[in-house]
């Protein structure tokens, strides 16, 4: 039998460690029925409760929804008069996931593990179409709309200005929300190319010619020949320019 109750907020911090902020303090009655047994019911409230405090990273709204599995049916707990919920050890409240329930007062201690599946739906973008490995993406290339964040564990790509100009990493099928790791970014020139070196102090700037010696990616280190045969090694801003902090 499943149990499944939404809950819906706006951002904050994200739930990557949310399986270690949540407090553990829980007591209930829970006593054996015909049907849901009592604990499960107020497991549910007490996970409701839980969701309700992750906060993404990104400033967008998530309606949560927690939905509880089943228990193995071999199982055959003894009755319990208090069933105490906890979150395993490096365990995330996020996705396809699991609780633990132990009884702390009753004729046997018993100790089980409960699957769950914790759902996060917000606006994220999605391809239109199949992108081949080695694509530069545009604006063009993913509309807006509403996804399971929590489907993967990877974080949802939540602003354009995160993957418009990357460059796909592999094969991404239409309808995939992207995601951190699916792109990076562009190389914008390479070994050979003459760009401008511009090199940054305290209170001044010098710029001059230089030739790369290596190819450029927008944020990666480069090397650059100058002038004077020196070989340095800066950040590349943009297509044609590399900066030298000294």
């Amino acid at each position: 039998m499943f149990n499944q109750r939404s809950i819906s907020y706006r951002g904050g911090r994200w739930a990557t460690a949310i399986g270690l902020s949540v407090v553990l303090s829980f007591a209930q009655q829970a006593h054996a029925q015909e049907g849901t047994p009592d604990y499960l019911h107020a497991t549910q409230r007490w996970l409701d409760e839980a969701v309700s405090n992750i906060r993404p990273t990104e400033s967008v709204p998530l309606r949560m929804q927690v939905v509880l599995g089943e228990l193995d049916r071999r199982l055959q707990l003894a009755p319990c008069a208090r069933v105490e919920p906890y979150i395993p050890v490096g365990t995330q409240l996020w996705g396809k996931t699991r609780l633990g329930l132990r009884c702390l007062e009753g004729v046997s201690r018993w100790n089980v593990f409960l699957p769950i599946t914790i759902r996060a739906f917000g606006t994220a973008w999605v391809l239109k179409s199949h992108v081949l490995p080695g694509t530069v993406l545009t604006e063009d290339d993913a509309i807006e709309a509403e996804v399971d964040w929590a489907e993967e564990r990877t974080p949802v790509m939540a602003n354009q200005s995160q993957w418009v100009g990357q460059v796909a990493s592999r094969t991404l099928p239409a309808g995939q929300a992207l995601r951190a790791g699916m792109t990076r970014a562009a190389q914008v020139f390479q070994s050979g190319s003459q760009v401008r070196v511009v090199a940054q102090g305290a209170g001044f700037q010098i710029t001059s010619a230089g030739q790369a010696m290596s190819a450029g990616v927008v944020g990666q280190s480069a090397r650059v020949k100058l002038d004077n045969g020196r070989v340095l090694t800066g950040v590349v801003v943009d297509s044609r320019t590399v900066r030298l902090d000294i």
